[in-house]
């Protein structure tokens, strides 16, 4: 007996030792409690990701209202009615117990994340300078900075002003620029004015560095016609510290005397235009150090007789390193850009394998309804990119590019060009209607160049996809676009020289011809796909809504299922679900399969959603809050489990 007994402890031990291996350690046991939502889209590479999975398919149809935030901007707007907010489309970001989150008007808001209470409020005074440029009274959200005790809360403001609040009180950071914010018309190199530049989107912040763009007054198309070229700021991207508010470097997208690119505005042109300007939000990658920049237009956005070459870095995914403002690499979308299609959205960054080779790679979604997939460090192509002929510009003085930019892989996900096979089609009356109710326009495939008779761009200026951008899930390499199919028609007009030095500027934005009263191309007028980027091929694609179904069916029309609706559903990818903001006629927050797209729950909201949900986890409870509603009506709804 005294033989076996090492045997039998030796066994003993190995159960012991097999036991534990099947319970996870006392850390590994601990339930997620907390979980921040620290950027805009979640991660500085903008997917909109969360890992959470709390509301999953067992649990979501208890999903309810956990508590609403009315907007500050509410009170100011009976107060100051000539002053009037865009919809609320901020997104929070949460830190710790707390959400942060900007308004139209210019507020910067803290919240407790878990109850909704008010914890303080700055005012930017955003109105004191008039109607901001563009799109007047609009903001997408605060950022965040920490450097050793330092916590900040880092907001642009649609009066040209950058701000710097401390986070646990929300008053000025006295060390930063003058009293805690930094004027952002100087240092451009060009007299700017108030009212033409503005600061909407939330910003990116590599290491000690927040990188900014611009809004810059459309001239034209608002109706304002500046009197000389110069009148539009020039759209460069610089860099600011973070400690002291000083202007790092500036990166000119307008390249300048001796700059690489400068070749490319012809005739001097790069003295004087304006805009090529990154108007929506930036991603990151802080380990390599670099910053994306989806540069938009150079104006006059849709006449570019007097800006004649391909104009880079105009309409250009540019990689700058975020340290110096050093230019990596580039990718020009569209040469010399004529409709308006600059690049809305920030591009999100995705670790792929494509043919077994893992790849950093950077999708940008476009209103032309391209994704071009590159190379995140060096630019190139993951699938072949190619120049093909487009139709030439019968604008005197107008000379289109004779190529642009076409990606082989993924496939379009919109329609592209008004053709035979974009056109209406549910009768033969309705396609013949059609057709003539076009026959005094000029139409075409891609990148047809507007017109003195009037052009219709298929997609418009709209896109496409737009500011709401795409989301990415890193388990699956899944990649979700919503668009919509946005047809305009864009028509030039000669000007008085007396009056502007433009030559030619766009007459108004133009609804497209209806054929009895429905849209003029094939549903669905908007939707949602699912690309897998390890392969570029398409999973699915849905329609984004119901839409004007039972209207077509009213027609005595075979039914033609959900056709979707013209409208932005900004997106939120979980473990568990891909969830849809959306008013489909009613406000609703959709939880939909995402291997699917087929809609599994669907919770009515108390306001029209207009910002991108977010999801964080505070106290084991995971939230889901949504900006919603405008004008007195302002409200951040967030959603929880019972």
């Amino acid at each position: 007996m005294l033989k076996q007994r090492p045997r039998l402890f030796l066994l003993l031990g190995i159960s012991l030792l097999i036991l534990a291996g099947n319970f996870p350690s006392s850390a590994q046991a601990q339930p997620l409690t907390d979980y921040d939502w620290p950027t805009y889209a979640n991660d500085p590479g903008s997917s909109k990701y969360a890992d959470l999975d709390q509301i999953n398919s067992g649990t979501v149809q208890d999903l309810e209202v956990a508590w609403i935030w009315d907007s500050v901007d509410n009170a100011a707007f009976l107060e100051r009615p000539e002053f009037v907010p865009s919809g609320f489309k901020s997104t929070p970001i949460k830190i710790d117990d707390t959400l942060y989150v900007t308004t139209p008007l210019g507020h910067a808001v803290a919240l407790n994340a878990k109850t909704g209470e008010q914890k303080w409020v700055f005012n930017t005074n955003t109105w004191e300078h008039g109607r901001p440029a563009n799109n007047g009274f609009n903001h997408r959200g605060a950022s965040f900075w920490q450097s050793g005790d330092k916590r900040r809360v880092i907001m642009g403001a649609n009066n040209a002003f950058l701000w710097s609040l401390d986070a646990d009180t929300g008053l000025p950071d006295p060390d930063f620029g003058d009293g805690g914010k930094v004027d952002l018309t100087v240092g451009l190199g060009r007299e700017v004015g108030r009212a033409m530049y503005a600061s909407s989107a939330a910003l990116s912040i590599v290491g000690d560095i927040v990188i900014l763009g611009a809004v810059i007054y459309d001239d034209p198309m608002f109706g304002r016609v500046p009197k000389k070229l110069t009148d539009l700021p020039p759209g460069h991207i610089r860099g600011f510290n973070l400690n002291t508010g000083e202007q790092e470097w500036i990166f000119h997208t307008i390249p300048q005397a001796g700059e690489a690119g400068n070749e490319t505005w012809e005739n001097g042109s790069w003295k004087v235009t304006g805009a090529t300007n990154v108007w929506s939000l930036m991603s990151a990658d802080k380990e390599l150090g670099y910053v994306y920049l989806p540069v938009g237009t150079p104006g006059n956005d849709w006449y570019g007789g007097q800006r004649l070459g391909a104009n880079l870095f105009g309409t250009s995914i540019v990689c700058l390193d975020a340290a110096t403002g050093e230019r990596v690499w580039h990718f020009q979308t569209t040469h010399h850009e004529l409709w308006d299609y600059d690049l809305a959205s920030a591009p999100n960054l995705v670790d792929i394998t494509v043919d077994g080779r893992e790849i950093k790679a950077i999708a940008q979604v476009s209103k032309q309804g391209f994704i071009y997939v590159l190379d995140r460090i060096t630019g190139e192509p993951v699938w072949p990119i190619e120049e093909r002929p487009v139709p030439p510009s019968n604008i005197p003085g107008e000379r289109a590019s004779p190529t642009q930019p076409f990606p082989t892989r993924p496939a379009p996900f919109e329609p592209q060009g008004i053709s035979a096979e974009t056109l209406i089609d549910f009768t033969p009356e309705l396609r013949a209607e059609a057709l003539e109710l076009i026959s005094i326009y000029d139409y075409g495939s891609l990148y047809t160049p507007p017109s003195e008779r009037g052009t219709i761009n298929m997609p418009g200026w709209g896109g496409g996809a737009n500011w709401t951008g795409a989301a990415f899930d890193p388990e699956t390499s899944m990649y979700y676009i919503p668009s919509i199919s946005n047809p305009i028609v864009v028509q030039l007009i000669k000007t008085d020289p007396a009056e502007t030095e433009f030559e030619y500027i766009r007459s108004g934005i133009r609804n497209v011809p209806s054929p009895q009263g429905l849209p003029l191309v094939k549903p669905p007028y908007g939707r949602i796909s699912a690309v897998n980027l390890n392969t570029g091929d398409y999973e699915w694609v849905r329609a984004n809504a119901e839409g004007i179904r039972q209207t077509i069916i009213d027609k005595g029309i075979s039914d033609p299922g959900p056709v979707g609706i013209g409208t932005y559903s900004p997106l939120l990818v979980t473990k568990s679900f891909l969830f849809q903001a959306i008013t489909d006629g009613v406000p609703m927050l959709r939880a939909m399969d995402k291997k699917s797209g087929e809609t599994v729950h669907e919770i009515e909201l108390p306001g029209i959603p207009q910002g991108a949900p977010m999801s964080y986890m505070i106290d084991g409870k995971q939230y889901i809050a949504i900006a919603s509603g405008g004008g007195s009506e302002a409200k951040l709804i967030t959603l929880a489990l019972p």
